[in-house]
């Protein structure tokens, strides 16, 4: 494989060219299959009836999810960068050993029973 096939890649077969045709039924059916499998189509199926039952809902619940989502990332943003620089950067297993450390009970053992 040369280095302008591996950066660009093949060209795109057309699902109609014949040199291809083979090769697209193929992938196609085994799509279909592994759908079945995960049973992906029929939760497909369900999600296309709702949405043509209930077109406001779906768009409604899909906006939904998806602004969450922004809203998640933003708070997330916005609380690393409010963060205190006190100088010193620890790794997330430093922190994660300073919050075990405080975590543990105090085994105060004085040999006294």
């Amino acid at each position: 494989m040369g280095w302008k096939k591996l950066i660009f890649g093949e060209k795109m077969p057309d699902k109609d060219d014949p040199k291809y045709e083979k090769r697209y039924k193929k992938e196609v059916e085994a799509g279909r299959k592994a759908a079945r499998f995960l049973r992906i189509d029929k939760m497909a199926g369900r999600a296309q009836r709702f949405a043509c039952k209930h077109p406001k809902w779906f768009l409604g619940i899909v906006f939904g999810i998806v602004l969450g989502c922004l809203a998640l990332n933003v708070y997330r943003v916005v609380s690393v960068c409010i963060l205190p620089d006190n100088g010193r950067h620890a790794t997330a297993t430093e922190r994660q050993e300073i919050l075990l450390k405080q975590k543990q009970p105090m085994n105060h053992d004085d040999g006294q029973d």
